[in-house]
């Protein structure tokens, strides 16, 4: 089998998308995290950018790596200026990672017209640079930005680039789609061509402009490109980079004879994918190919019903090879083949009277302004209860909001909860930053002394929904709320008039299905049945 080293760059080129931020912890932490998924390579940053960079390459030596190299990037050095006198190069070879990245122009536009220099003072830049910096680590990777681009406008040129890094000594030469714009068929031409110029193993760098980046990493992959490098999630600057999900489940599932991360690690891409957006503080992309919550969703009746006798006749790939899950969606659209799976979830077997009971209440819902197919929680609660099943374990004797201010930006928004729980009843108030802030916080300190198990959930989302909007300020909302635990993610929902009154509905689902999901038993994982009667 051929290797393909992952080469990661979330913390360098993805911090650099918009709303990204990574503070020194999370760099380190999300490292640590790479390293357990198998990564070869994570780039960490530029040393001579920032101070949290170069903090980064002093914490990262202390860091118990099993796997994945730290490396320091940085540019080639300056014009007219030794690359033994230049403060970038002297900042990657003191970065103390046995591994740097140095980019350098391929495009002899970017040469001429961005760093004002001649075609052949470019080529010294990038030799000098190479050459300076293989001298002191251990492996030196040359990224040539632009590379499709000069390819395009100058071939020769463009080859005479990779040639000089070559020989000056990189171990690696990364061909980069830095504007993005190239289609598959032009990086296949072009990696190709580059493999019979240089003996230098070769990368590729692909941004997603054309919405193409891993649709090009494959074809450079396969055209003799042995390194790929991208981000989690797609990270980076205007359309991102190649979203390393999608390359590394492309790759480990449709190519067996290339060989990526180390063997099992695969089954903790979503885990990884997830913590890189918790990190990042974003919101998770549901549609994301391979570790999307709906990238294995099934909601059309006859799409469950097949599913339901053989799961790969919907499904391009096991969603547990990836560490994601099959979900059944549930609507006033479901056939009775959904509400059956999801019985089937619930080992309820095939109870006709409760199924027609919740497709009923279902369609009742929905034409009311609910809408479960977000709301997986709220959806588990009304199947425990009307089968019987659920045992709250609380109960809710009332609550009242109240926000005080006088007019201007601030005010306090306090909360007050009544719950019974056993024998005991908790009475509690909590402030927060808004009515459901508050409710939250007065919630968790009446259950928190009962339930500590709650201290791990977190609400991660709140959306809300004007349903009738011709109603004006009677409108009803839809409110939907997205909590989390170190295990799972759910979404539950409210609908009222009130927006503090449906807020409310749906926090309280969120707290009951943590419960509830908590005290059940875990079963076994079910395996794919060839066919079902």
């Amino acid at each position: 089998m051929t290797r393909i080293a992952i080469y990661d760059t979330t913390l360098r080129d993805g911090s650099q998308g918009e709303g990204v931020n990574f503070s020194l912890q999370d760099k380190l932490l999300v490292t640590s995290k790479l390293d357990e998924l198998g990564v070869d390579y994570v780039e960490g940053g530029y040393p001579l950018s920032n101070p949290k960079d170069a903090a980064y390459f002093r914490a990262a030596r202390d860091l118990p790596l099993e796997r994945a190299k730290v490396v320091a990037f940085g540019m080639t050095r300056r014009r007219d200026v030794a690359a033994e006198d230049d403060t970038g190069m002297k900042a990657l070879a003191g970065a103390g990672t046995s591994v740097v990245t140095v980019v350098g122009k391929t495009w002899d536009l970017h040469a001429r017209e961005i760093l004002g220099v001649s075609l052949e003072e470019n080529l010294r830049m990038i030799g000098d640079s190479v050459a300076f910096l293989a001298s002191r680590v251990a492996e030196v990777v040359y990224d040539a930005e632009h590379f499709f681009d000069g390819f395009r406008r100058n071939p020769d040129y463009a080859l005479q680039t990779i040639r000089a890094a070559a020989d000056a000594g990189a171990s690696w030469i990364a061909l980069c789609d830095t504007n993005g714009g190239s289609l598959p068929e032009q990086v296949a031409e072009a990696v190709a061509a580059a493999a019979r110029e240089v003996r230098t193993p070769l990368g590729v760098h692909t941004h997603n402009d054309g919405d193409l980046a891993v649709a090009n990493a494959l074809a450079a992959v396969r055209s003799g490109a042995r390194q790929v490098q991208g981000t989690v999630n797609g990270l980076g600057e205007r359309c991102g980079n190649a979203d390393l999900c999608g390359v590394v489940g492309n790759l480990s599932l449709k190519y067996p004879d290339f060989e990526v991360l180390t063997p099992g690690s695969l089954a903790r891409l979503t885990e990884v994918s997830r913590y890189v957006y918790e990190t990042a503080n974003m919101n998770f992309r549901p549609g994301q190919p391979f570790v999307g919550s709906s990238a294995f969703a099934h909601k059309g009746g006859m799409h469950v019903h097949a599913v339901r006798k053989l799961a790969s006749s919907y499904e391009h790939v096991d969603p547990a090879a990836v560490g994601n899950e099959r979900r059944i969606l549930v609507s006033e659209l479901s056939g009775k083949s959904n509400i059956a799976e999801k019985l089937d979830e619930f080992d309820l077997g095939r109870d006709e009277a409760l199924l027609a009971r919740v497709l009923d209440r279902v369609q009742d819902l929905e034409n009311e302004g609910y809408q479960f197919e977000a709301a997986e929680g709220s959806f588990v609660m009304l199947v425990e209860k009307l089968a019987g099943r659920h045992r709250p374990a609380f109960e809710c004797q009332g609550f009242r909001v109240s926000v005080a201010g006088d007019g201007g930006a601030e005010s306090l928004t306090e909360a007050t909860v009544k719950l019974k729980i056993g024998a005991a009843v908790e009475h509690t108030v909590g402030e927060g930053d808004g009515p459901v802030d508050a409710l939250d916080a007065a919630l968790r300190k009446a259950l928190g002394p009962h339930f500590p198990a709650l201290g791990s959930m977190r609400l991660v989302d709140y959306k809300v929904r004007v349903i009738n909007a011709r109603e004006g300020t009677a409108a009803r909302v839809r409110v939907v709320i997205e909590s989390a635990d170190q295990n799972d993610v759910w979404g539950t929902i409210g609908v009222s008039e009130n927006v503090i009154q449906a807020s409310w509905l749906a926090l309280l689902d969120a707290f009951e299905y943590k419960l509830a999901k908590d005290a059940r038993q875990p079963r076994p994982a079910r395996s794919e049945p060839a066919t079902v009667s």
